[in-house]
């Protein structure tokens, strides 16, 4: 179990921890992703504590104590790990025997329970239940960029945006990504990685954002079934456009040589693939290449669009470009 939760805790008054938390910050000068790192906890748990939806952790009010030189507060009480749950299971566990006369369990085991629940959903209802605000971007060529990320390699459900990227070959992009999702919308994704499947999910967790994106054309569940394609914001604006092609390529697409021999020689070249089941996606993908000036064609079964000259490949790069390191080193290979 981690410190944070071994951790006695300290009660301010009200609004309290809030003054001593960002007057430690300012005393810092840290970011609030710098002032976590430090604190060895998430950004999201910081930000917690200094809108006093939980109480902090008696170790790192002693740890910015130290930091910052600030003395010790006076008016606090320090509580044990795991108060709240004794508060609360006396007052269940008096509703419990006025209605089956006895209270059995494991404590410990109940505890255990409790945290592995955490671990896995608790540490995410308050993003869920009390639909935390984000900040709303207007339509812009970032929001269409991210459109396509999410049309590529992107879902959504009722409760999160989650963004699935390969753990090797986009390490660098996923940093992108994160970034630019905190750009547009001032929230810190989660990059949670899943070695054994080869990826790193970037989630976040906003009924909020989730409402958001369906309000710009972004679809909930799943996305081949619904037929999904670019929103007609994005088509009715040229630099949109590219923007949106830019992040379906940096995600569904890839660069590859194509070799030939001739007269026993061997020729080297590169080709551009998009892949989608979506066949309206396709379609758009088709027309947007040859609206910008490029020669497309479409695969025969249906699923690929393909850039196979060498000066549109040129041209590609030049007119979209890319934000994905591992399209950058290919195109130069």
């Amino acid at each position: 179990m981690t410190d944070i939760f071994k951790s006695k805790r300290v009660i301010f008054p009200k609004g309290y921890q809030k003054k001593f938390i960002i007057k430690s910050k300012n005393k810092l000068n840290f970011t609030w992703n710098q002032m976590a790192k430090n604190l060895n906890i998430s950004t999201r748990n910081l930000i917690d504590w200094k809108n006093e939806k939980i109480s902090m952790s008696f170790n790192a009010l002693k740890i910015l104590c130290k930091k910052t030189k600030i003395k010790m507060p006076k008016n606090i009480k320090i509580k044990e790990p795991f108060w709240y749950t004794k508060k609360a299971g006396k007052i269940g566990g008096i509703k419990v025997y006025k209605k089956y006369e006895i209270i059995g369990g494991d404590p410990q085991k109940r505890k255990e329970m409790w945290y592995k629940w955490w671990l896995k959903e608790g540490r995410y209802k308050n993003s869920i239940i009390n639909t935390l605000p984000i900040k709303k971007p207007a339509k812009n060529k970032d929001l269409a960029e991210l459109i396509g990320i999410i049309l590529g390699d992107g879902g959504v459900t009722k409760y999160q945006l989650i963004i699935t990227l390969n753990i090797k070959e986009d390490k660098e992009y996923a940093n992108f990504v994160a970034k630019l999702i905190k750009k547009l919308f001032n929230v810190f994704p989660k990059i949670y990685p899943s070695p054994k499947k080869s990826v790193n999910n970037i989630v976040v967790s906003r009924v909020e954002l989730v409402k958001f994106l369906t309000s710009v054309g972004i679809v909930v569940g799943n996305k081949v079934k619904q037929k999904v394609n670019i929103p007609i914001w994005i088509k009715k604006n040229k630099l949109f456009l590219i923007s949106c092609l830019r992040g379906l390529i940096d995600t569904d697409g890839c660069i590859f040589i194509h070799s030939y021999k001739i007269n026993n020689k061997v020729y080297y070249y590169k080709k551009l693939a998009f892949s989608n089941k979506s066949k309206p996606l396709i379609k758009t993908v088709y027309n947007s290449f040859k609206k910008l000036g490029l020669n497309p064609r479409i695969t025969k079964d249906g699923k690929d669009v393909r850039i196979e000259n060498k000066t549109d490949i040129e041209k590609y790069f030049k007119i979209i470009g890319s934000h994905n390191l591992r399209h950058l080193k290919k195109r130069y290979k």
